[in-house]
């Protein structure tokens, strides 16, 4: 009998008549072309050792802490065990009170001046002299805010604006992604750009109350890896940058909304946070100090014309409130323009008595602050129950942090209804969905506002229409463009931003949910659409443009990282 079956040995011969066949036909080493081809195998990441945490102390019965009673102990020794007894339950109850006391205070915002090293508590004391150097290479020349006259790039000829429109395409169109880095850990919310010509210090402000500070085109270190094989650090990171925990606490209750340098000298860079405070960091001396402070209003924007010394601060229970930097913040004055949220307030840079506000009351207005002063005040701390205390008894809880005065919803409402009001209010302009952000140009008389029903607006305000006591003759956008601006829980919502750059024909960026970063000229007209899919994976939700450098743009995405787009041979 064979040791081979029947059914083997015809799949043999199966086998062997195939091979017959396919030398024959020249296709003998087809099966092996068909295989799929080894991947290269990729290169190992440098794994980085977290440190280990302590390991959290077991709590234990006070019972079993106790040490063995002796039966026969005499009634002195039971009076001494007692109170050692008793000494010791009273430690562990302070202990105990301490403990909890030190957790509320984590939790609270902090009011009292910081400097670097309390701002930086990870870094270490070399880094933090970096950080310092970096500031003080920005502070040798100040850079005011710029400004243009009311007719700078207004053209009768249309040939004039395509010919500037072709030159910001020529010069726009070549941006690449020249570095990334991931500058703060959490989502980033807000933006700006040092006017410093010579470098690129961009400002990010996360979801966390962290200020990031990016170099970005610092020389990249290297280290060195376990061989001593030397190459560049950071995983393809760029430039350097440095976290700041400006607000306090570092969760979502602090989330950086705003970020503004110093109009006059661009020495200091203000943030606003939904911790209820904004803070000043002088880039001088590196402390941090409070310049405002509420009890329960999120504050959602801040502005400051170019003249500096005055600021204007918007918040989530519809209110902007004026305060001079010079004074005491116990004379700030707070307007109540809405019934909902004002997300942005904006100051008109060369007739700086003009604001717009955005709200989610889907009205974007723009308002007479002259009109203001004339209105009565009325203390926060009213009574509850009185029907003007709407917005107001959020902020009732305590005296600390309050504002002495306040011109309440029902007066400005009031106001409007008589012919008075059509000075203060000098438009209303009525959109389909929540008003994201509104913002004035930098002549002052083009306005970009972003609405959730995915169109982006422009207004252009003629002069004439400032000078006179009166409400704006039209209120139709000079421009729309449709824009999907529906970002969703995990994205920041998206705010168009003008390039503060006066020299040039006025432009604005903005985020598209393609990944992609939109630059608009200010008749709609679209000069640049800038995107990397290899490098870019995110939504770049946050963008910002150099003040001084036109070739610059720079983005932040949901997880903290941020882009540096410029000329590819920069």
């Amino acid at each position: 009998m064979s040791d081979i079956s029947d059914y083997e040995s015809e799949r043999l011969a199966n086998i062997a008549r195939n091979r017959e066949l396919l030398a024959k036909l020249g296709l003998a080493d087809a099966s092996e072309a068909l295989k799929p081809a080894k991947s290269a195998a990729k290169p190992v990441q440098p794994r980085v050792k977290k440190p280990k945490e302590p390991a959290m102390p077991t709590r234990q019965s006070s019972r079993l802490k106790r040490a063995p009673v002796d039966p026969n102990e005499s009634p002195a020794a039971k009076r001494k065990r007692e109170r050692e007894e008793e000494q010791r339950r009273r430690e562990e109850e302070e202990e105990r009170l301490a403990a909890a006391e030190r957790e509320r205070e984590a939790k609270r915002p902090r009011h009292n001046d910081l400097d670097l090293q309390t701002l930086a508590s990870d870094l270490t004391s070399e880094e933090v002299g970096e950080l310092r150097s970096t500031l003080l290479s920005v502070l040798k020349t100040p850079y005011p805010k710029q400004t243009s006259p009311d007719d700078a790039f207004v053209f009768n000829d249309d040939a004039k604006d395509d010919a500037e429109v072709k030159q910001l395409k020529e010069r726009l169109g070549k941006l690449k992604v020249v570095a990334r880095a991931k500058v703060t850990q959490d989502r980033i919310y807000s933006a700006a750009y040092h006017p410093e010509p010579t470098k690129d210090l961009i400002f990010f402000g996360d979801k966390h109350g962290q200020l990031g500070i990016w170099d970005a085109r610092a020389p990249v270190e290297e280290v060195a890896d376990e061989d001593d094989d030397v190459s560049p650090s950071g995983d393809g990171e760029g430039g350097k940058y440095w976290r700041l925990q400006m607000h306090w606490p570092a969760t979502s209750r602090s989330s950086i909304s705003s970020i503004k340098f110093d109009p006059i000298d661009a020495f200091s860079v203000y943030t606003s946070a939904y911790d209820c405070t904004v803070r000043c960091l002088s880039l001088t001396s590196g402390i941090a100090t409070e310049v405002f402070a509420t009890d329960g209003m999120l504050l959602t924007s801040i502005d400051m014309p170019p003249q500096g010394h005055e600021m204007w601060i918007a918040d989530a229970l519809g209110g902007v409130t004026h305060m001079d930097l010079r004074t005491h913040r116990s004379h700030a004055r707070r307007y109540e323009l809405s019934d909902q949220k004002i997300g942005t307030v904006s100051v008109n840079p060369t007739r700086p008595y003009f604001l717009v506000t955005a709200s989610n009351s889907r009205d974007m207005r723009v308002w007479d602050a002259r009109m203001f002063e004339s209105l009565s005040s009325r203390s926060l701390r009213s009574a509850p129950n009185s029907p003007t205390s709407r917005s107001s008894s959020k902020t009732k809880d305590s005296s600390a942090g309050t504002i002495p005065n306040e011109v309440e919803y029902e007066t400005i409402e009031k106001l409007l209804a008589t012919k008075k009001g059509q000075t203060t209010a000098r438009a209303s302009w009525a959109h389909n969905k929540s008003v994201t952000s509104a913002y004035w140009d930098p002549r002052g008389r083009s306005i970009l506002s972003t609405s959730y029903d995915d169109t982006l607006r422009l207004w252009d305000i003629k002069p004439s229409w400032f000078e006179k006591d009166a409400v704006f003759p039209t209120s139709r956008p000079f421009s729309m463009v449709k824009h999907n601006c529906q970002t969703g829980r995990w994205v920041t919502p998206l705010k168009a931003q003008w390039s503060t750059n006066a020299d040039v024909y006025p432009h604005f960026t903005v985020g598209n949910m393609d990944h992609s970063v939109d630059i608009y000229s200010w008749k709609g007209h679209l000069i640049a659409k800038l995107s990397d899919r290899s490098k870019i994976t995110a939504v770049q939700a946050v963008t910002c443009s150099h003040p001084n450098v036109v070739e610059r743009v720079a983005t932040g995405n949901g997880s903290g990282r941020c882009v540096l787009w410029a000329p590819e041979d920069l």
